[in-house]
């Protein structure tokens, strides 16, 4: 059976935080038998900066970024038996709409989104938004996080069904490796530069940078070429995913930062989240609603409500206690995080809900 899944990018995480969540699922899903169709659009010079090239268990249509292509990359929606339209592909979105009535009558719809937060915010404020007359019409609507408060909100805009399908670990991707002294540091993060999640990051990174004169910060990410940073943090622009396991596994402590929609409605991991607890890193995450769900506090994970709180954790780690928390967090992830398990819930809706289609033709 084939998905067909428009998205912002497979091949490339240049500006494009979910291609690890892309990548993860949806070969985990390919290993469940599954034929995958990834459809991304030529924006943003991500296929300039490609990460991987298109691996062997997916076809990937690159589209022209017009109408013409946008056209002819929907018309393929009738090939499949699953069409997923993913929030965020960056240019067409409200157009690739369309895509749910090019799908076949007997194929489930799927409207995924990686920011399910941002979209219900926008959402509530435009009474004619496209989204409203599509969500009561297709079969389901899966996150990327948000919990309980984000599958309320969606249905009470019409979704007849809503499931997170949280964050992840592909232990084949995310592990430890060797030491890399282009990104020693004692705090590392990897955030593009981004209008909501901004003032966070200098709450929680640069403040504490300033705080902490003697020791030494690495910022990794698009968009910070002009930011006036304290002089013991070094901006290293795009990290390729090829590098982030040598980024996570240098520093002695990475930093998550969540965006502010994020932050709000909790239940969100970000990807960062299970790459760096993967490859074995000690992780100080901000603070958001759920972070227990995922990883214990001050055992897995440090969890950092301000700027003083990560100053403060950092004062006080040592390498041992960092290795400690490291190592407890990536076996927690093996065995409740993997993309693999993710799958597996994704593989048993869309089955059962085609079969129950499929009987109620025949009947």
């Amino acid at each position: 059976m084939k998905i067909a899944f428009y998205g912002s990018s497979l091949l490339s995480s240049y500006w494009n935080g979910a291609a690890t969540y892309y990548r993860g699922l949806l070969g985990a899903l390919a290993q469940r038998g599954w034929d995958i169709l990834f459809l991304e659009p030529d924006a943003f010079e991500r296929q300039q900066h490609r990460d991987i090239d298109p691996p062997d268990w997916a076809e990937v249509m690159v589209w022209e970024n017009s109408v013409t292509g946008c056209t002819a990359a929907m018309a393929r929606a009738a090939e499949a038996d699953v069409v997923v339209k993913a929030s965020g592909v960056g240019v067409y979105d409200d157009v690739l709409l369309g895509v749910f009535d090019r799908a076949r009558t007997d194929a489930l719809t799927v409207y995924w989104d990686v920011d399910a937060p941002a979209t219900l915010a926008e959402v509530r404020t435009a009474p004619d938004h496209p989204l409203r007359e599509v969500l009561p019409r297709i079969d389901h609507v899966l996150t990327y996080g948000g919990g309980d408060p984000v599958v309320q909100a969606f249905r009470a805009l019409g979704a007849r069904d809503c499931r997170p399908i949280y964050n992840a670990l592909d232990p084949v991707t995310h592990h430890a490796v060797a030491p890399d002294a282009r990104f020693s540091a004692d705090l590392a993060l990897l955030a593009n530069r981004l209008p909501d999640r901004e003032r966070r990051i200098e709450q929680f990174f640069l403040e504490p940078a300033a705080s902490l004169p003697q020791r030494r910060f690495l910022l990794g990410g698009n968009g910070w070429g002009d930011k006036a940073v304290p002089e013991n943090v070094r901006a290293i622009g795009h990290v390729g995913t090829a590098e982030h396991n040598a980024f996570n596994c240098s520093p002695l402590a990475v930093l998550n930062v969540a965006r502010d929609s994020m932050a709000e409605v909790g239940f969100s991991p970000a990807t960062r989240v299970f790459e760096a607890t993967g490859a074995g890193a000690c992780l100080i995450t901000d603070h958001w609603e759920g972070v227990e769900q995922f990883l214990t506090p001050d055992v897995e994970v440090l969890v950092a409500r301000d700027g003083q709180d990560v100053a403060a954790h950092l004062a006080s780690l040592t390498p041992e206690r960092a290795r400690t928390i490291g190592q407890a967090a990536r076996a927690r992830v093996l065995a409740d995080h993997t993309y693999a398990q993710r799958a597996a819930v994704v593989d048993r809706l869309f089955r059962s809900r085609l079969e129950a289609r499929h009987e109620r033709s025949a009947a």
